[in-house]
C-alpha cells in the first residue's frame, strides 16, 4: 500500500488517534501529579518542580512530543469527522443510546475543539509567562538568625526551613548566604521563577479570578466527557476488544474520565475559595 494511501485510510487515522490519545492520558496523569503540589506542598517545592519541568533535557523532549501529539490528535480527529460525515451524509432519523453511540461519542469533534481552545488559553496564561515573560516574579528568599543561636533559616512564603532540613533535602549551602539547588548551579534567590505566585494570583484575582475558576471547571467537565468515550475507544481501535477485558477497560476508563478531571478542577477551586 502506498504511503499516501496509508495516511489517508480511516483505519490508520484511528490507530494514530488511539496512540496519541493514550499518550496524552499519560501526560494528564503526570501533569496532575505536579499540579497537585499547589494544594499539598509549598511554593518552594512547586517552583522547583516547574524549574525541573522546563530545564531537564528528557522532560523537554517529552514536552515537544506532547505538543506534537496534541496537534496531531486534533487534526486527525477533524479529518476523521469529515471523512465519516462524507461516508454517511444522512443522519439517522432517530438517535438514542440504544441505537447509536452515546452523546460523547457523537460529539467528540466538538468536545475536542473546546479542549484545544482551553489548552491554547492555558498555555498563554501560564506556559508562555513561565518561558517568555522577563518581568515574571522570582521567589523571595531571605535569611534570619533565630534569637539566641546562630542557626540560619531560609524563608519560603512566610515559613522558615531550618538549615539542617535544607541540607538534608534538595537545597545545599555553598556559603553562608547563597542557597543552591542540589547537584546544580541555580541560585535559589535569583533562579526560581515564581510560577506558584503567578498561578495563585491568576485564580485569586479580585476581578477575573472567579470567572477563570468557573471556566477552568467547565473545561474539566468537557475533558471528562471527551475521555468518557475516548479512553475505551482507543483500546478498541488498537484491537483490544475481548469480552474478558472489555468490562475492565470500560470501568477503568470511566474512573479515569471522572477522577482525573475532577482533581484538576479541585485545584483552582481550592486556590480561589480556600487558599490564603
Amino acid at each position: 500500500m502506498a504511503k499516501s494511501a496509508i495516511l489517508k485510510s480511516s483505519l490508520a487515522k484511528k490507530y494514530w488517534m488511539a496512540l496519541t490519545g493514550l499518550f496524552l492520558c499519560l501526560f494528564l496523569v503526570g501533569h496532575l501529579a505536579g499540579n497537585l503540589q499547589l494544594i499539598f506542598s509549598d511554593a518552594l517545592h512547586f517552583n522547583e518542580y516547574a524549574l525541573f519541568m522546563t530545564t531537564n533535557p528528557v522532560v523537554k523532549l517529552l514536552s515537544y512530543l506532547t505538543y506534537i501529539s496534541i496537534l496531531f490528535h486534533a487534526v486527525d480527529g477533524i479529518m476523521l469527522t469529515v471523512q465519516n460525515r462524507k461516508a454517511r451524509p444522512i443522519r439517522y432519523a432517530k438517535e438514542d443510546s440504544s441505537a447509536n453511540s452515546a452523546w460523547a461519542s457523537r460529539n467528540m469533534a466538538v468536545l475536542g475543539t473546546l479542549i484545544l481552545v482551553f489548552i491554547v488559553t492555558h498555555m498563554v496564561n501560564f506556559w508562555a509567562v513561565m518561558h517568555f515573560d522577563k518581568n515574571m516574579p522570582l521567589q523571595s528568599i531571605e535569611l534570619k538568625t533565630e534569637y539566641g543561636s546562630q542557626q540560619l533559616y531560609v524563608k519560603t512564603d512566610g515559613s522558615y526551613m531550618p538549615l539542617e532540613e535544607i541540607e538534608s533535602g534538595k537545597i545545599v549551602i555553598k556559603d553562608r548566604t547563597n542557597f543552591y539547588v542540589k547537584d546544580g548551579d541555580v541560585k535559589i534567590g535569583e533562579g526560581y521563577k515564581d510560577l506558584h505566585k503567578i498561578t495563585f494570583a491568576f485564580f485569586k484575582d479580585a476581578k477575573y479570578g472567579l470567572i477563570a475558576t468557573i471556566l477552568y471547571v467547565i473545561a474539566m467537565f468537557v475533558l471528562a466527557f471527551h475521555l468518557l468515550h475516548g479512553f475505551a475507544s482507543a483500546f478498541q481501535s488498537l484491537g483490544a476488544n475481548n469480552p474478558k477485558y472489555n468490562g475492565l477497560i470500560k470501568g477503568f476508563g470511566k474512573g479515569f474520565a471522572i477522577i482525573v478531571p475532577l482533581l484538576f478542577a479541585i485545584i483552582p477551586v481550592y486556590i480561589h475559595f480556600f487558599a490564603k
